[in-house]
């Protein structure tokens, strides 16, 4: 016996903190959904709680039963970028200031962790688009 396909009425695409996630940030974004606020948060930091610290993406889908299914994502590019370098922020003036250099085994280190989330399979091509991230960061790449 086939069940019914649900009907998607909603997509919302949130950035939350891993294991921690606000109430606040959550019920701004899915409360006029009338779906259970609360019960998203717990699975969302029930199934992020490895990652606690980082910012994870998620995209929840909202069906017109009002039930919802979690999609996790990976952290986004510059977050990674920051993280590996141990910067706050990037440069001001990313074409005429740079805040750090970023050597090929970073880059890669990164690539990799993104790759899932990319529209390629191939890690030097990751590693290109994670290099053009970090240069409008104000990021220098080492050349190795």
């Amino acid at each position: 016996m086939a069940t019914a396909k649900k009907k998607v009425t909603r997509r919302i695409k949130l950035e939350l903190e891993a294991g921690n996630a606000a109430m606040v940030d959550v019920g701004k974004m899915l409360g006029p959904t009338g779906i259970n606020m609360r019960q998203v948060k717990l699975d969302y930091d029930q199934a992020t709680a490895a990652n606690r610290g980082e910012i994870v993406p998620v995209v929840v889908t909202v069906f017109e039963d009002r039930t919802y299914a979690l999609e996790y994502r990976t952290p986004p590019t510059a977050y990674l970028i920051r993280r590996v370098l141990g910067l706050a922020k990037g440069a001001g003036a990313p074409g005429s200031q740079s805040v750090a250099k970023m050597s090929q085994a970073q880059l890669r280190e990164v690539a990799l962790r993104k790759l899932p989330d990319l529209n390629t399979d191939d890690v030097t091509a990751a590693m290109k688009q994670v290099a053009g991230t970090a240069r409008s960061m104000g990021v220098l790449i080492a050349d190795e």
